[in-house]
Parts: C-alpha cells; sequence; structure tokens
C-alpha cells in the first residue's frame, strides 16, 4: 500500500479491497475502517479521497488517540480567542480546514463520549461550533473513520455510542492482517526497498535467500508497518549492497523455518526449496488438508494446488 492511493499486492484479498475501494470512491458515503494496527487504514483513506470528486480537495487526518482529549475538541472544531488558557487568537478546526474535501479520523474508538457528542451534532448538521464560538461554521467534508478496536463491543459497554456509530459505519471494509496476505509479501518489500533507496539517493538493496525465508515465514503481527520498519532497519545496519539474515530483527530470525529441517540435505537451499519445505510441513501440519493449509499458508487454494503440483513433477518455482 502507498499513501499516493495506490494499494499495492496481488492476493485475493487485496484485489477485493481495491474493487470495493472503487466503487465506492464516487459517493460521498461515510465508510468505516476496521482491522489490526499497522494494516495501512490511512493508505487505503488516501486511496478512497483520491478515487473520489474531492481529490482535488484537503485529506485531513487526525489520530483520536493521538491528541489529550482536552484539545482534541479545539483541534477538530477550532476555537475563539479567550475561550481557554492559552488561546491568544482564532483557531481554524480541522473540520473546516477540508472544506470541500475529505477528514480522516483514526482511532476513531479512542474518542472520549463528550467529543463523541459533539462529533455526531456536526455529522447530523454539517456544522460546527467552535469552542467558546456562539455561530455555527458549515462543514462539507467526506468522513472516512477507522478503528482496530471492536465497536460493537464497546457499545455494549456503554464506551461507544450506537447512534454515533451508525453514522459512522455507512460503509464497512475491514482491512486484512498481513499475515492473510503473504502473496503480497515479496511485492511489498521489493516496493519498500526501492522507495527507502530513493530516499537515501542509492541503489535499492538485495535480499539474500535466508532474509527472504524469514520474511516469508514470520507472522507480522506489526503488519505492513512493521514490515516497512524491518527493512529499513536492514537498510540502516547492512553495509553490503545485499541484506542477510543477521541485518533483521532477532524476532524474525528466531521464528523462521523450523520446518526447514525436512530439507537439510541442501547445504544452502535457495528460496524455492525453503518454500517447498514450508508447505509441504504446513500441510502435514493439518493433516492434508489442502484448503485449511491454503488458509494457514495465506495464499489462495487455487495456488496452493498450483504449487503442489509443480513438486509433484519435480519442478520448482
Amino acid at each position: 500500500m502507498r499513501a499516493n492511493g495506490q494499494l499495492i499486492g496481488s492476493s485475493a484479498p487485496m484485489i477485493e479491497l481495491r474493487e470495493e475501494v472503487n466503487r465506492i470512491g464516487h459517493s460521498d458515503a461515510k465508510v468505516l475502517l476496521t482491522g489490526e494496527s499497522g494494516v495501512g487504514k490511512e493508505l487505503v483513506a488516501s486511496a478512497i479521497h483520491a478515487r473520489s470528486s474531492r481529490a482535488a480537495r484537503p485529506l485531513m487526518a487526525v489520530n483520536c488517540a493521538g491528541i489529550p482529549e482536552t484539545l482534541l475538541e479545539s483541534e477538530l472544531f477550532g476555537h475563539v480567542k479567550g475561550s481557554f488558557t492559552g488561546a491568544v487568537r482564532d483557531k481554524q478546526g480541522l473540520f473546516a480546514a477540508a472544506r470541500g474535501g475529505t477528514f480522516f479520523l483514526d482511532e476513531i474508538g479512542e474518542m472520549s463520549p463528550a467529543t463523541q457528542v459533539k462529533l455526531l451534532r456536526v455529522l447530523q448538521e454539517r456544522e460546527a461550533i467552535p469552542v467558546g464560538g456562539t455561530e455555527a461554521i458549515p462543514v462539507d467534508v467526506r468522513v472516512v473513520a477507522a478503528t482496530n478496536r471492536d465497536l460493537e463491543d464497546d457499545i455494549k459497554r456503554g464506551r461507544f455510542r450506537t447512534d454515533l456509530y451508525y453514522r459512522l459505519n455507512v460503509i464497512a471494509i475491514h482491512l486484512p492482517p498481513l499475515r492473510d496476505r503473504r502473496d503480497d509479501i515479496q511485492i511489498l518489500w521489493e516496493e519498500f526497498l526501492s522507495r527507502i533507496a530513493k530516499e537515501r539517493d542509492e541503489q535499492p538493496k538485495a535480499l539474500a535467500e535466508d532474509a527472504k525465508a524469514a520474511l516469508l515465514a514470520y507472522d507480522w503481527p506489526g503488519n505492513v508497518r512493521e514490515l516497512e520498519n524491518a527493512l529499513e532497519r536492514a537498510v540502516v545496519l547492512s553495509k553490503a549492497t545485499t541484506i542477510d539474515l543477521a541485518a533483521l530483527p532477532d524476532k524474525l530470525t528466531e521464528r523462521r523455518a523450523e520446518p526447514l529441517v525436512a530439507d537439510r540435505p541442501h547445504a544452502n537451499p535457495t528460496l524455492d526449496v525453503i518454500e517447498r519445505a514450508y508447505i509441504t510441513w504446513v500441510l502435514q501440519s493439518e493433516g492434508g488438508n489442502k484448503t485449511r493449509a491454503a488458509e494457514v499458508l495465506g495464499i489462495d487454494p487455487s495456488t496452493l494446488y498450483r504449487k503442489l503440483s509443480r513438486y509433484e513433477g519435480g519442478v520448482t518455482e
């Protein structure tokens, strides 16, 4: 995924995500993005904005968990001079600054109940009153919200307003974790290494086969953000033009390839051999159930069948 509105990946979940973003882009419907931290919710919001009729207008974003509650209301709706200590001049809120564009509310589940009430009014009335002000300011934005929380559970616990939830949840999009779309890991590392090299004004570094195997075998609990950070670290630590296993974070190397002992006769196994050994191990662990093995591997069953057919024919990809 990229912040310029281009969603990168060839896996089935990414193809479906791109199709959904294309379908809803030109509408003004509110969107609620859900998924684990690091899956790229802000990039999807950017993609939605880029495909909308509001693309020429601002895309404003605020992390509701990153701003103290006492300041969030002012950031969102603005304030007038003298409304509180430190308010030495009028301030335009982000809703006003995003006029005609898109407003991305990240970590919406962390918003306090008091601010939720004020946000609900903005969505209902399409106007905002600055802190300490009396005159309402028209609001013309498309709202895209995101959360890694279970908002329905928060509603049951009294932590999130039901009416606000339904205002935001007009179109719901769930973003899959990276472990459920392993087919995208290679294209992502190629994209990140290319971008990092461009930023450093140098040639992209290559990955050694053992480093590739570790990246493919890891579960990525931090998702795409964790992959990007791991590669940035590796580029900095690696003095050679090729990134080897030693340059990757320890947690990646510790979890790599227990199943690879099945192919121990290969002193220096290729990536194809490593992949074959890993697939064989997963398939054995799932009792030969190819559908379940494909789910664990994060690939389509058709892709698994194609790989197994190649293996049976003595051919590696």
